[in-house]
């Protein structure tokens, strides 16, 4: 049962990357939902951003690293209508060489990406199922490939994320489910613009340039989208040629 009008649920949606996500789903005529844990007014103005650009959208706050309140904020969003595009963008950064990690930084860390990865698929599958369709976009990191210092607990819990994506897809295949992960490299943000100078990136990067965080809404999107239906347990980059 392929539903015309689909509901989307990005969490992370009020960062910037997650931002881009909703509006590109929500221009493709998705309901959205904009997930957020602490930034419920950035949230909303995503949301309002995408209704004012005649699509349809709503905030919803919960933290993702919680089961029982996530599963609670969950079903109500699944009173109106099933799930049918889910983007697990909610992450963390905590950095530190791993000799000075602390046990906290690392459980943080792996709560929010993989856990919180959990918390949220795990109650939408069923009814996700139940309709023949659907598409989970995973947003993992270059990091979760080729590694990186001071990051043990972030390529942990991104790798592990690559991991289950694959495994999953393999699960719902047959359904008409398809399952990705997307893994940008440098991306431009408040963050990163700070971390990165040019002559970094042009080191870093063969592209020498951050990229965008439209060019990785563009591909989630379309990973989203009827014409990606053959597409399955991959790990794509977006990262401007970092091998």
């Amino acid at each position: 049962m392929i539903i015309e009008r689909k509901s989307a649920l990005v969490t992370g949606g009020s960062g910037e990357i997650g931002a881009a996500i909703c509006a590109r789903l929500g221009a493709a005529g998705h309901f959205v939902y904009v997930h957020a844990n602490r930034r419920a007014s950035e949230a909303q103005a995503v949301a309002r951003a995408i209704a004012d650009a005649g699509g349809e959208a709503e905030a919803v706050v919960f933290d993702v690293t919680d089961r029982v309140s996530t599963r609670a904020a969950l079903e109500k969003l699944l009173v109106h209508a099933p799930i049918q595009v889910l983007v697990n963008n909610a992450g963390v950064y905590d950095d530190a060489a791993f000799p000075a990690m602390s046990s906290e930084q690392w459980r943080r860390v792996i709560d929010v990406s993989l856990n919180g990865f959990y918390n949220v698929t795990q109650p939408l599958m069923l009814p996700m199922i139940r309709t023949r369709w659907g598409r989970i976009i995973n947003i993992s990191s270059v990091t979760s490939i080729k590694g990186n210092r001071g990051q043990v607990n972030y390529a942990a819990a991104k790798g592990a994320l690559n991991s289950a994506t694959k495994a999953l897809s393999l699960e719902v295949a047959s359904r008409g489910i398809t399952v990705n992960a997307v893994a940008p490299g440098i991306i431009a943000t408040a963050m990163t613009d700070s971390l990165f100078d040019a002559a970094t990136l042009a080191e870093l990067v063969p592209m020498k340039r951050a990229g965008t965080a439209d060019e990785v809404a563009s591909l989630v999107a379309y990973l989203a989208s009827l014409d990606a239906g053959y597409i399955t347990g991959q790990i794509v980059s977006v990262n401007g040629g970092m091998a």
